[in-house]
């Protein structure tokens, strides 16, 4: 089991109290399986029975995003077009989650990158007693990523070159909160916390207290690096310990498409920003890019803040990435 500990939500009484209209009702939670792991809603509502239905509703949008957009399943889109090297036709949600992917990478010089999915495979295959493909097996993979040889179009979306494959998990969890606010606001609620492994939130808690998230320290388990009262953005965390391939933390699950391997100098980013696809994009991009051009790239983009933290434990806040107080 991978260690899921990106960021704990906190709806306890460790909020400060926040000015604005008053959150009517009571905390109502629900959960559910989603991305190979448990998905949250808490939302603030007077009737259980009710808030239970709006709550089953709007996790069917994150089921459908899971289902477009998993690596696993045969019946995704995004597994139809690693097994073709083509998809005809693709649903709008993969194209929308495409685009923002071609965007980042834009925006990122190719540090982010979606076609680094065949290093993926290289090392969860490796045989060697390292837990690494060896050299020429890298490089084999390496050949195969490439973010401008992914052809899109809403009529076609197809790989440019021999053995190429994606992965949307840098994307789809993120965007799947997006959704499943969208639906739980479309039905009356006006106060939620949103977590499908990324968080997005909206309102208060009773009592006017912000949503408090604690960001999880990356090498203390157990242990909160920071707490970020939710201002309205979406918080996505990216760390070197959520799935590794090396007990040392050299090797995991993030991958440089430069190199063909795990980027070294961040162990932890965190991004706050207007919505959740973006914030979990960026935080992976940022891992690769590390942290001094994450921290220039995040100052040059309109609401969005970072909070770095590298392999030797030093952490670096952009100042207006949102803090407890």
């Amino acid at each position: 089991m991978q260690r899921r500990t990106f960021i704990a939500a906190s709806i306890g009484s460790m909020a400060s109290v926040a000015a604005g209209v008053p959150a009517a009702g009571e905390l109502q939670s629900a959960a559910a399986l989603g991305f190979g792991t448990m998905l949250r809603i808490v939302v603030v509502h007077p009737d259980r029975h009710q808030a239970a239905r709006i709550m089953a509703q709007a996790f069917e949008q994150a089921h459908l995003v899971d289902r477009l957009m998993s690596i696993y399943n045969p019946a995704s889109q995004v597994f139809q077009l690693n097994r073709d090297g083509a998809l005809d036709y693709p649903d709008p949600h993969v194209l929308t989650v495409l685009g923002q992917a071609h965007a980042l990478s834009v925006m990122s010089k190719g540090a982010f990158d979606i076609t680094v999915q065949p290093l993926w495979r290289a090392y969860c295959d490796a045989a060697s007693p390292s837990g690494r493909p060896t050299q020429r097996d890298r490089l084999i993979a390496t050949s195969k990523v490439g973010w401008e040889k992914l052809a899109l179009s809403s009529a076609r979306v197809q790989f440019l070159k021999p053995g190429m494959q994606i992965t949307l998990n840098g994307l789809a969890q993120g965007y799947a909160a997006d959704l499943v606010l969208a639906s739980l606001r479309a039905n009356g609620i006006e106060h939620a916390l949103v977590d499908t492994g990324e968080f997005t939130a909206h309102g208060r808690k009773p009592g006017n207290a912000p949503w408090i998230l604690g960001v999880a320290d990356p090498r203390q388990v157990g242990t909160l690096a920071a707490t970020v009262r939710l201002d309205g953005r979406s918080l996505a965390t990216s760390g070197d310990y959520a799935s590794t391939f090396t007990p040392d933390f050299v090797h995991h699950h993030i991958f440089d498409p430069a190199t063909g391997d795990s980027p070294q100098e961040l162990a932890s980013v965190t991004v706050a920003a207007p919505s959740g696809i973006l914030a979990d994009g960026l935080s992976t991009a940022f891992m690769v890019m590390g942290a001094r051009k994450a921290h220039a790239l995040a100052a040059r983009l309109p609401d969005v803040d970072v909070m770095t933290i590298n392999k030797r434990g030093i952490v670096w806040k952009s100042p207006g990435f949102p803090g407890a107080a």
